[in-house]
This record gives structure tokens, sequence and C-alpha cells, in this order.
């Protein structure tokens, strides 16, 4: 497997507090950067990764690149949501702590999460790109939430930094999916990658989220984990499909009471006009 240091820059704008994702954007984005960051060590031993927050006030660093993975839940215990996304200084502050890395021979990359709108123009883009491609940086680009407005900015961006396939954009529209299962198959962590559309990702082992989407030497214990998960969202969707059922049917009941009951009131009215009608006979 290749050997790589990798930065994953998490969004910790405003806007990651919106709830289109399970259970919001910014939970969806930790539950993901833990997959990137397993797959990532445990696909070669002498992988490292670190942690950049880029939203609040401006970029910071939340873990150096390490292989311990208490050092980057540390980083995240102390982040805030706050402020907007600083796209371009985040992309460049994670480049210079790769740039510091202790083993030179490792491939420089960053995976970087974009769950509100990016201020920077086309053109700022596009000069960041061939900045970082310049510097053998490459830039996989987790697009969601605010995917309508953009996709078109981050399209131009990857279509310029992308050398040889190196760097890629997923974009990943709000659905029944959590966001590291699309992740999951995606060509960021799956050499060749798979539609996301075409991947049943109901459950393990049965053609879906399984041994074949999963790197083999994934820690058992993660895969029990997602496993785990994957059960508790179902029952989850399936307790609320229900209780939804119930109040449906709560409602139907009420307006058929009220019908009924508008039915009687006019009943009584046509009664009362005939007898009026007949009195002033």
């Amino acid at each position: 497997m290749v050997l790589e240091a990798t930065m994953i820059a998490i969004d910790n704008s405003e806007y990651m507090r919106n709830g289109d994702y399970l259970t919001t954007r910014y939970d969806a984005q930790l539950t993901a950067t833990e997959f990137i960051f397993q797959n990532k060590v445990n696909s070669n031993p002498e992988n490292t990764v670190g942690l950049l927050a880029y939203g609040g006030s401006g970029p910071q660093v939340l873990s150096t690149l390490t292989t311990d993975f208490g050092k980057i839940l540390s980083g995240v215990h102390d982040t805030k949501i706050a402020g907007e996304n600083h796209f371009s200084s985040g992309i460049q502050v994670a480049a210079l702590a790769l740039k510091h890395r202790q083993n030179k021979v490792q491939q420089q990359r960053i995976i970087v999460f974009v769950g509100s709108p990016v201020n920077e123009s086309e053109k700022e883009l596009e000069k960041l790109a061939k900045k970082m491609k310049k510097n053998n940086v490459a830039i996989d680009i987790i697009n969601f939430g605010e995917e309508s407005v953009n996709t078109s900015k981050l399209e131009k961006f990857n279509s310029v930094i992308n050398n040889h396939d190196n760097s890629h954009l997923v974009t990943i529209p709000p659905g029944p999916r959590l966001l590291y299962e699309v992740i999951a198959s995606s060509p960021i962590l799956v050499e060749g990658g798979f539609e996301v559309d075409g991947v049943d990702m109901d459950g393990f082992g049965a053609g879906g989220f399984g041994n074949d989407l999963l790197d083999p030497n994934m820690d058992p214990d993660l895969a029990l984990a997602l496993r785990l998960s994957l059960e508790e969202e179902r029952t989850r969707q399936e307790r609320e499909a229900a209780d939804r059922a119930k109040k449906d049917a709560a409602v139907s009941s009420e307006l058929e009471k009220i019908d009924e009951g508008k039915e009687g009131d006019d009943k009584k009215d046509e009664d009362s006009k005939d007898v009026d009608m007949e009195g002033a006979q």
C-alpha cells in the first residue's frame, strides 16, 4: 500500500449544526473522520494522520501527524462549532503541517470535509489548486450539505489539482446512507471506487458494506462497531417509521370524527330549516 501522511480537515462552521445528516453534519463528519483514520493506519502501519479544523475564527491544528487515535479524539473534544469556513487558509495550514512530516518518503494528502458554502471565487481556488499541485499535495474533497452551492467550484478545483487521478471529489447529498458508508465505497478509500447509487450499503457481507469494501486488515473491533452502528440506525429508522404510521393513523381518525361531526351539524341545520318552512306554510 502507498505510504502516506494525511491531514484531515474538518468543517466546524455554524452550518455544521444542521440535522440533514444523522445526527448533525458535524457528528456525521466526526464518524467519517474516525473511519478514515482507521482505514489509513490499517492499510500501512507507517502511515500517519493529523487533524485540522478550519471553521471558527480560522484554521486550528487539532492534532499533528500521528498513529494514535487518542490524540485525534483529544483534539476533537476541544473543538467548538462557530463562524464560517476558511477553505483556502485551512488547506494551506494543512499543507504546512504535511511539509513538517518526519518521514519525507510519505506522500502528502489532505482530505477535506466541506459542509458549508465556500466563499472563495473560482479564480482564487484555481490559484490554490495550482500551488498545492506544484508542492505535490493530493487533495480529496468530501462535498456534502451545501452541494448545490459548492459543487461547480469544487469540480473546477479538482480538475486543476488532479494529477494522474491522485485527487478526488465525492459529492454526497442527504439520503438514507450514513456519510461514512458512502465514503467507504468512494475512490477516496477504495482504489477505482464505486458508483454511489449502484452500491447496496444496507448491511455487512451481503454484497453491501462488507468485506469487498472494507480493508481486510481492518481492526475487528472497528468492524464490529460499524456493524452495530448500522443495526442501531436501521432499528431507529424502523421505529420512526412505526411512530409516523401511528401519528398518521391518529390524525386520520381525528379528521374522520371532525367530518362526521360536521355532517351531523349540517343535517341538524337542514332539519331545522325544514321545520321553519313547514311552520311558515
